[in-house]
Order: structure tokens, then C-alpha cells, then sequence
């Protein structure tokens, strides 16, 4: 039984990588920053990171998620375990092969309170699963909406106030500048300067800064500035994914004792590596593309508010789902800009709405197999 338990939790974190390696970088591949190879890689090798550290990081999560302070301890064995990792691969499977982002995490719930209601009974803690674990995974995509929403409005504002329309460079000079009605080229107001301590930061139009010759500090374009910060924002997120997801799948294993964390949180992570370069494609398309489109400064809002919510989640023990914050982030911003696509939204939603039945449906059939 103890084979069959890590055969089912490597399982987990194949389907885990497959749905949810391409989350975090979604909004560079959406955007046309990255081509899929490209962002498919950065998502592997930052959620790689993430899911190392998560051994430091987020170890209250094994705990919640070895079905510990849920299901009576005397009861949790490898019978159970299996049962909760099969439901939760299965359904993440089904939802992978469909191109739905679903939540690993929900699934994990599911599949808990599937197996623990036919092998505890009456002594499954619901209490305790609602409130330790079904709440957070609620208020986690809407603080996202919310965040990432706030943050667009934010950084217009910022936008309005600091930069003309059409800027496209940053110049830094040695010497203060002096801010004109004019640009230039001595048509509309082009530019905004700011001296500080010799140096003055000046944002304004690509050809103003080509006019000023090579002379200065640096000469930025605005553009690859904000790109550099997208792949940035993008690593986070993948970073905050393994920290989120891993323990959760680890918590299957360290819960029967059946290997030591750090061996389990490497299996894992190459399980979850592997799932996600085969098979991310589908889903891949589906978040990138389907929900909204957005350029690139609106991608660093979403992914900000993404990895911010869940380090912090993960941090704290809280299992935040990472497919519903990323998701929330992303809707957030279709939101601030009018452009969510409504019918590929609410698809997404029912899926989410169905994982957590259909898996503890699935995990008391396991269990009930098991016994």
C-alpha cells in the first residue's frame, strides 16, 4: 500500500505541473512577451525554486493537508492517503485533458472529505475543514480580483501624473533638467522631469530622447522596462506556486511517514516539472487567451497581486488556491479594462464549482474500495 500511495501522490504532482506550470506566466505568453517554449520554461524553473523552499517556507501546510486536526489521527494510514491522492488525481486529470484550470488544492479538499467521511464517519471535523480550508480557498480569488483591480487603477493614476501620453523611454542626466509646456521638438507638452541631488529622472517619447543624442546617465525604453519587470512578476508567481502546492502534496506523504520531507519535496518537484512540460499546453491556452487579453504593465499588476497573496498565504499556513488567485488576478484586470470575456470566465467557474464534489465523490469511492 505504501507504493501505491507514492505511485498516486507522484501522480498529484504530474497533473498538479500539467494543470498549473503555466499559471504564473500565463500573462507573458497572453501578452506576447514570451513564446510558450519560453515562458514554459521560466514557469518550470521558478516553480522548481519555490518548491524547494517550500520545505522552510510553508511547513504548516503539510500538516493541513495530511488530513491532521480533519480526520481523527488514529484513522489517517496509507488507505486513506491513497484514497485522497487517487480522487485528487483523477479529477485534476479530467480537468486537465477538458483545458480547465482547476485547483489541485480543491481537489485535495475533496478528496479528503470524501475518504474521511466514510472512514471516520461522524468524526470527521467539518468544522475545522471549513474553516481552516474551504474559507481561505473562497476569499482567495476574490482579495485577487480586489488587488489586482486596485493596482491597475493605481498604476494609471501613477501613469497620468508622472508620464505623457505615448511615453516611451526613461533618461537620467547629470544635470537637473528644467520641465517645459514643450517638448523637444517644441510641440505639446512631451515630457516630465524631477532633479534629485544632480541627477534628474526624465520620462517622456522615444524620439525626445533619440533628439538628446547618447549624451547623459542611461537611456531607458520604457518597454523593455516593463517587460523585464512582466518575467520578473512571472518568476514570482511560479516561485509562490511551488512554495503553495508542494507542501500540500507532501502532506500525502509525510502524513504516513512513508519518506523523509526532503525526499518527498524533490520527487515532487520533478514529478510536477515533468507534468507541466508534457501537458500544459491546453490549459495554457485557456488562461492566456480565453479569459481576457491585457499588454504587458497590465500583467505585472496580476502577477504582483497573485504572488503577494499567496507567499503570504503559503507563509502562514493558509491554503490559498493558486489557479483561483491567478485566475482572480487576471479576471481583476479584465475587469479595470472592460474586456473579460464572460463565457470562458463563467466555464471556468463551474469547473471550479464541480472539483470539490466530484473529488470527495471520488475519494469516498477509493475509500470504500480501500477498505
Amino acid at each position: 500500500m505504501e507504493v501505491a500511495l507514492v505511485v498516486a501522490a507522484l501522480l498529484v504532482a504530474f497533473v498538479n505541473g500539467a494543470n498549473d506550470n503555466m499559471k504564473g506566466v500565463a500573462t507573458l505568453y497572453g501578452s506576447g512577451v514570451l513564446s510558450y517554449r519560453r515562458a514554459l520554461a521560466l514557469a518550470t524553473g521558478s516553480t522548481a525554486a519555490g518548491s524547494l523552499a517550500s520545505l522552510v517556507l510553508a511547513h504548516g501546510l503539510v500538516r493541513v493537508f495530511s488530513a491532521k486536526g480533519i480526520v481523527p489521527e488514529a484513522l489517517i494510514d496509507t488507505r486513506l492517503l491513497t484514497a485522497v491522492a487517487t480522487a485528487a488525481a483523477l479529477t485534476v486529470l479530467l480537468a486537465t485533458r477538458l483545458g480547465f484550470p482547476i485547483s489541485t488544492t480543491h481537489a485535495l479538499v475533496g478528496g479528503i472529505a470524501g475518504a474521511g467521511l466514510v472512514a471516520a464517519g461522524a468524526e470527521l471535523d467539518v468544522g475545522a475543514l471549513a474553516g481552516a480550508v474551504v474559507l481561505p480557498l473562497v476569499a482567495g480569488p476574490l482579495a485577487a480580483v480586489a488587488l489586482s483591480g486596485a493596482g491597475l487603477r493605481a498604476g494609471s493614476r501613477a501613469l497620468g501624473r508622472f508620464a505623457p501620453s505615448g511615453a516611451g523611454c526613461v533618461c537620467v542626466d547629470a544635470q537637473p533638467l528644467v520641465t517645459s509646456a514643450a517638448g523637444y521638438g517644441g510641440g505639446a507638452a512631451a515630457t516630465m522631469a524631477t532633479g534629485t541631488g544632480g541627477l534628474a529622472f526624465e520620462v517622456g517619447h522615444v524620439e525626445d530622447c533619440a533628439r538628446r543624442g547618447a549624451g547623459g546617465v542611461a537611456r531607458l525604453r520604457t518597454d523593455v522596462l516593463v517587460d523585464a519587470a512582466h518575467v520578473a512578476s512571472a518568476s514570482l508567481v511560479g516561485f509562490a506556486r511551488g512554495v503553495n502546492d508542494t507542501p500540500k502534496i507532501l502532506g500525502l506523504l509525510v502524513g504516513a511517514a512513508v519518506v523523509s520531507p526532503a525526499t518527498g519535496a524533490l520527487a515532487i518537484t520533478l514529478a510536477m516539472a515533468l507534468g507541466g512540460l508534457v501537458a500544459a499546453r491546453r490549459v495554457a491556452e485557456t488562461m492566456a487567451k480565453k479569459i481576457t487579453t491585457m499588454t504587458p504593465g497590465q500583467g505585472v499588476v496580476a502577477n504582483l497581486s497573485t504572488s503577494l497573496l499567496v507567499i503570504g498565504a503559503s507563509r502562514f499556513g493558509m491554503p490559498v488556491s493558486t489557479t483561483h488567485v491567478a485566475t482572480g488576478g487576471i479576471v481583476g484586470i479584465g475587469q479595470g479594462t472592460g474586456g473579460v470575456r464572460w463565457g470562458a470566465t463563467l466555464e471556468v467557474i463551474a469547473a471550479w464549482l464541480v472539483t470539490l464534489p466530484l473529488a470527495a465523490l471520488l475519494g469516498a469511492a477509493a475509500m470504500w474500495a480501500l477498505r
